[in-house]
């Protein structure tokens, strides 16, 4: 055969990869306003850096006529390229091909992508848009998906894994992008099912639509899934890469340091009008966080998820941070099951990709109450226990107003190898508030006293004095210093330049065991 004949032929076949779906499956996903895997990929990436691979893998099923139709490249486009000047793995599946579903050779893809990035030690982005497993395929497929899990769960840990939802995605693909460490969902069209929604019983008899039970809404209010949500197709991507821009891209790798014209010793003046002295007043933590970290730039995830908690990244003097702080607007900024889990699973993924912690404490305890207590708050809130004490980079807390008891504890003490903790000069650290231990310790004196509000009142003072004044805590060693809020900033980059050469000796084990 000529050579001539034979470029035309591949000329050819890579222009039947670039449009493999059905005109139908094309025409339906224009209509709802979606983008097509190819055009989301080249929005992901930087301009022609996008290097495809298997593209002309095609399907082996013959059962149900699918030997009639075996499209190039089985309904996922994977590769890998540039994403702001930084190499990414990266797939994105294809509604039009199969309504995106998995196969054998579409799963076998995406694990040889993610085994690629494993190997390379590049964070992944998936795009995903498939209605779970491709039922024409049986039992092929999941073996396929299986292998597919095995490599994603071997990535966790090692490479950022990012997942981007801008479809319906159910069965065992929502749980492999669930192994992800990021889940982002597109508002419209983002939806999540562990089932397929024709076989959920609500759907079929019309007590409520897909999105009322898996959309973007509920994922990030109720079930936790969802870190972000995004607007539309655009935004989803930026999101995506936003979050990538505080990671590193392995986890032997130091996140990249972005300077920022925010003075490291700028004033936080912002903050004597923020927090009140009043401990029984709420406020916002997001406006602390805002005020100290570099231009008040503050990416929030799960904002809508366990909102007495707030975590997220934000940078001190260019340096990435991941940032956890009670919400004192929200159930007075009690830790409850859904928060220590929160919070216990971002310090956990900060930890794997080496960005330092900051902790800003504002907490009266643990949420009491039957619900709590049968739901499970001693073991999950062990979580956040464990997850602190393992964490082997640097560790700071700032407690702004109060940390009583358990949840002092669980929040960054120094007892759990925290390497910088400072309070506020009104700030309080005790077993529990001055009311309830003087209630406790001398309710005898209080029963018997003639005007027992004046008592009270007078014994409160003193305990506040002996142990619940910071000073207490600090003539310990508990704190390394007691300061003023207009100085956290300057104090926090002070502590974190020499804590980023940190390193510390781990016993060889397996792993730990924390109470899941």
């Amino acid at each position: 055969m000529p050579d001539s004949t034979r470029s035309d032929e591949l000329d050819a076949m890579r222009q039947a990869t670039l449009s493999p779906g059905d005109q139908a499956s094309l025409r339906e996903l224009r209509a709802s306003g979606r983008q097509t895997a190819r055009e989301r990929i080249n929005a992901l990436l930087d301009p022609d850096s996008f290097v495809e691979v298997d593209a002309f893998v095609q399907h082996r099923a013959r059962e149900h006529n699918m030997h009639l139709h075996r499209p190039l490249g089985d309904g996922v486009v994977a590769g890998h390229g540039m994403l702001d000047g930084r190499r990414v793995v990266c797939f994105a599946q294809d509604y039009s091909v199969f309504a995106g579903t998995m196969g054998e050779m579409h799963a076998k893809k995406i694990a040889k992508m993610a085994e690629f990035a494993e190997k390379s030690q590049l964070p992944m982005i998936g795009i995903w848009d498939g209605d779970g497993q491709r039922v024409e395929e049986g039992v092929t497929s999941l073996g396929a998906t299986g292998h597919l899990l095995d490599i994603l769960v071997a990535c966790s840990g090692r490479i950022p894994v990012i997942s981007v939802i801008l479809g319906t995605v159910s069965g065992v693909s929502a749980l492999a992008a669930g192994l992800s460490d990021f889940v982002i969902l597109g508002a419209e069209h983002g939806q999540m099912f562990m089932r397929s929604p024709y076989m959920i019983p609500e759907i079929v008899e019309g007590e409520m639509d897909e999105a009322s039970l898996g959309g973007a809404e509920q994922h990030a209010s109720r079930s936790g899934v969802a870190c972000l949500m995004a607007q539309d197709e655009s935004d989803a991507i930026d999101i995506a890469a936003e979050i990538l821009s505080y990671l590193p891209d392995h986890t032997l790798a130091e996140p990249v340091k972005v300077p920022s014209g925010d003075k490291w010793d700028r004033k936080c003046k912002g903050l004597s009008k923020t927090v009140p002295s009043d401990s029984n007043v709420p406020y916002d933590m997001r406006e602390v966080i805002g005020e100290v970290v570099d231009e008040g730039r503050f990416l929030e995830l799960f904002p809508g998820y366990a909102e007495n908690i707030v975590i997220g990244f934000a940078r001190l003097d260019g340096q990435s941070v991941g940032v956890v702080g009670n919400q004192p607007k929200v159930l007075a900024g009690c830790l409850d099951i859904d928060a220590s889990v929160k919070a216990a699973r971002f310090i956990r993924t900060c930890d794997v990709f080496n960005v330092p912690v900051v902790t800003f404490v504002d907490v009266p305890g643990f949420l009491p109450g039957t619900v709590q207590e049968w739901g499970g708050i001693i073991r999950h809130g062990a979580k956040l226990l464990f997850a602190y004490a393992e964490a082997t980079v640097p560790k700071l807390a700032v407690v702004t107003r109060k940390a009583y008891g358990g949840a002092y504890l669980a929040m960054s003490c120094k007892h759990l190898g925290s390497d910088y903790n400072v309070a506020w000069p009104g700030s309080e650290l005790a077993v529990m508030g001055a009311d309830g231990a003087v209630n406790i310790i001398h309710r005898k004196e209080l029963s018997e006293a003639e005007d027992r509000d004046s008592v009270h009142s007078e014994l409160m003072e003193e305990y506040q004095r002996k142990f619940s004044d910071p000073y207490a805590a600090a003539r310990s060693g508990w704190l390394d210093d007691v300061i003023e809020p207009v100085e956290t900033r300057k104090k926090l980059i002070q502590a974190l330049r020499p804590l980023m050469s940190k390193r510390e000796w781990v016993p060889p084990k397996k792993h730990g065991n924390i109470p899941l």
